[in-house]
């Protein structure tokens, strides 16, 4: 499966070096991977954050990261890819997403990582709710920029 929820804190390093195992074994058929990880951050639009709440629509959310992925597949000449992503109560400097493209080559690679991530953010269905430092919360409605 390339597409990943997850509710619980995780190494993505970890996740990585599980899939790229399952995946392809020993095998050589790649010669690039590259890879993103987003972070929650401590602060947004000048304020502190102090914990944050991820809700998606399981089912569709998954359904919609899988096309993602078949468009890159399809744009880009690349082996396989994969997109994790965490929901439920995330806290400052946990993993929050990893997208991830295996080529044979670094062009192809980059190229599709970039697109997974960066159209995740504007179109994937998540929603974000931030706990500020003073406890109080607010629903983010856009994302930062790249």
């Amino acid at each position: 499966m390339s597409v990943l929820i997850k509710s619980a804190a995780y190494d993505p390093w970890q996740v990585l070096a599980d899939f790229q195992q399952q995946r392809f074994g020993a095998s050589a058929a790649y010669g690039a991977t590259a890879v993103f990880t987003g972070t929650m951050r401590d602060f947004n639009e000048g304020d502190t954050v102090k914990a944050m709440t991820l809700e998606h629509y399981p089912g569709m959310t998954e359904s919609q990261l899988e096309q993602l992925i078949d468009s890159a597949k399809s744009r880009w000449d690349v082996i396989d890819c994969l997109i994790v992503h965490r929901v439920g109560a995330i806290n400052p400097a946990e993993t929050i997403v990893v997208t991830a493209a295996w080529s044979a080559h670094r062009s192809a690679a980059f190229e599709a990582c970039r697109f997974l991530i960066e159209e995740l953010k504007h179109n994937a269905p998540f929603w974000k709710k931030e706990t500020l430092g003073d406890d109080s919360e607010r629903w983010v409605s856009e994302n930062t920029p790249g």
